[in-house]
């Protein structure tokens, strides 16, 4: 793995569109993260990730797993399609 990757994360090397869905998905976390009150310190713990890789995830700057996806939406409260509605 390259640095800057953790596991269940892929280093961008996106096209235009792909980039854009990404920071759209990273704009929604954050969105649902705020609605709920928490913080990303917060959310990461959750997860059991580091908050860079949170804050990377947020950014649009890397592409994480459907895994890793889960994980978020799980501790947000909702279902992974949730996660996805209005992208």
């Amino acid at each position: 793995m390259s640095k800057g990757t953790e596991k269940g994360e892929r280093k961008l090397s996106n096209s235009a569109p792909q980039k854009e869905l990404l920071v759209a998905l990273g704009e929604r976390i954050q969105e649902l993260r705020k609605e709920k009150g928490i913080t990303q310190i917060e959310l990461s713990y959750r997860c059991e990730m580091e908050r860079s890789n949170m804050r990377r995830i947020e950014a649009g700057g890397t592409n994480p797993t459907i895994a890793t996806l889960k994980k978020i939406s799980t501790a947000l409260g909702i279902s992974l399609s949730e996660l996805f509605e209005n992208l």
